[in-house]
């Protein structure tokens, strides 16, 4: 992220978590570069295949979303790569899936990079099964 959003960041973050998820206690968001370094650990617990495709997508995600000013689009982004590393840690990766309900709120762009990576981990899964 832009270094001039740290203070927007923190002013949102402090803002917004309030409201963020009323039915567990709100924990407060990493700073960027921490959540990224900590999923990248995390990730060094996966299987080989889920590992690279995981790096490769945390890194251009990151990466594409690093100049946004937006102080809701940064707290939502860091929100969900938090939760993200939440269910990666605690191994439910396996099980994870995404409700109707989120799926009602992604944007056309966002379905269809969805679908891209789920066919490409379908063609990992095959490719293992070999």
């Amino acid at each position: 992220m832009v270094k001039g959003t740290r203070t927007l960041l923190k002013a949102a973050a402090r803002t917004n978590l309030r409201g963020r998820r009323p039915e567990r206690p709100s924990t407060p968001l990493l700073p960027p570069l921490q959540l990224y370094r900590r999923i990248l650990r995390e990730h060094q617990n996966l299987p080989g295949p889920q590992r690279e495709l995981g790096d490769q997508y945390v890194k251009n995600e990151f990466k594409l979303h690093k100049d946004t000013s937006n102080p809701l689009h940064i707290v939502g982004f860091l929100a969900s790569w938090q939760d993200y590393l939440h269910v990666i840690t605690q191994g439910q990766w396996h099980e994870a899936t995404l409700s109707a309900e989120i799926l009602d709120k992604l944007s056309p762009d966002q379905v269809n990079q969805l679908y891209e990576l789920m066919k490409e981990t379908e063609t990992l899964a095959q490719g293992s099964s070999q």
